[in-house]
């Protein structure tokens, strides 16, 4: 061995052992000690471990309108693949704010109360962070979507979770009303409801403008399956109600409405004052969305009959399901919107919800959610939700398979 060769070696023997000396060992504080793997990224492992029919993932799995792929195509070959304007595209948000003001009444200018999120997820994130204080208590209603907490945690405040009714699954009205305190400062809803696939009506909106009249609540309500709403109901959003309207945010989805949940793009309205706080976040968060997908969707949206129509296209896939499941051994409970049902199998099963899923996709090859998923505490009703945002195939050979369950 070569005397520079030597040399290099112990160089590199003594460098590894200055490394080894010392490099800390890193133990950060978790903001979320106790969270972990969320409950749709374990499922969806299982999901693929064993190759079952999912209907976990509230994502459909057939194809969007080929003519919004072509549309943002152009957008791309048209040259907009830089940054969009960090609250959205002009032209977009003016369709959103079109929409809105058609179906529901309100008109909120798309200058300074519209933003395009990158996801309704984003929305949800941005509006917390900016509005929520340390100290603060937000009011949430569970079974619940399982962000909304940690999101409230993040920003040093409590989250305050009040369970839906049973079997119903309604705001018990006189339980928030004992519950908000001079710490309330947000109460969070979500119409038509993950996961218990309920709505609220206007009755309901009268009592929540009734309760938070005369304070500095704010409201977020989150509305991605606003235009899935079944049996001719109405969609009640808080942009229906012109007391609430003043202090809340609507958030919804792109994605749910056009399935293109991979495209992650939402947005948030809300008057001038909220979305000025909204935006700065948002700003550093993101600063914008995709931009190809917002001029796309823009155009898209000049067809109102493009979100329209999804009410009887995914009525016609619920009634589907609940028709092929009538032989099976679980009692469904009924679905007034979006794309999940939700089915009780206690009285033929003593296992836990979460291992009782874990049998039907070992056994059955169909995996669902777990009730208890969506509540803090664990709460274990024996329930699972199914998602019907499926193509007739898949609905029809999970339903086979579900069918042959036994207890």
């Amino acid at each position: 061995m070569s005397s520079t060769t030597t040399h290099v070696c112990l160089t590199a023997s003594v460098e590894n052992e200055a490394t080894t000396m010392h490099t800390p060992t890193l133990r950060p504080v978790s903001k979320l000690p106790d969270v972990g793997t969320n409950i749709f990224t374990v499922i969806g492992q299982l999901t693929y471990q064993h190759q079952a029919i999912n209907l976990s993932q509230g994502a459909p799995n057939f194809p969007c309108d080929p003519k919004l792929v072509e549309l943002t195509a152009e957008a791309m070959r048209a040259g907009h693949n830089q940054y969009a304007p960090m609250a959205g595209v002009l032209s977009l948000r003016e369709a959103l704010a079109h929409k809105v003001e058609t179906l529901y009444g309100h008109t909120y200018h798309s200058g300074d109360e519209v933003t395009i999120t990158a996801s309704a997820s984003e929305g949800l994130y941005a509006s917390i962070s900016a509005l929520v204080h340390a100290g603060d208590e937000v009011i949430y209603f569970e079974p619940s979507f399982d962000s909304y907490a940690p999101i409230v945690r993040l920003q040093g405040a409590k989250p305050v979770p009040l369970k839906l009714t049973q079997p119903d699954f309604r705001i018990d009205w006189d339980e928030l009303r004992d519950t908000i305190n001079p710490k309330t400062r947000m109460i969070i809803i979500n119409t038509p409801h993950n996961p218990s696939s309920q709505i609220l009506d206007a009755a309901d909106l009268d009592r929540l403008a009734e309760l938070t009249r005369d304070t500095d609540i704010i409201v977020l309500s989150d509305e991605v399956y606003e235009h899935i709403v079944f049996d001719g109901n109405k969609h009640h959003g808080v942009a229906s109600h012109p007391e609430l309207a003043q202090r809340s945010i609507m958030v919804s989805s792109f994605g749910k409405s056009f399935h293109v949940t991979g495209w992650r793009i939402g947005y948030c309205l809300a008057p001038a004052a909220l979305t000025e706080e909204i935006r700065k976040v948002h700003q550093f968060m993101m600063f914008s969305a995709d931009t190809p997908m917002q001029h796309a969707l823009a155009t898209y949206m000049q067809d109102p009959s493009t979100y329209l129509g999804l009410s009887d296209l995914y009525q016609q896939k619920r009634d589907l399901l609940v028709s092929l499941l009538q032989d099976s051994p679980f009692e469904l409970l009924p679905c007034a919107g979006s794309f999940f049902l939700l089915a009780k199998f206690g009285h033929f099963s003593s296992l836990s919800d979460s291992d009782f899923v874990q049998r039907m996709i070992r056994d059955y090859r169909v995996s669902a959610i777990p009730l208890s998923a969506f509540y803090t505490d664990g709460t274990d009703n024996r329930i699972v939700r199914f998602s019907f945002s499926k193509d007739e195939a898949t609905l029809r050979a999970a339903a086979e398979a579900l069918c042959s369950m036994k207890g």
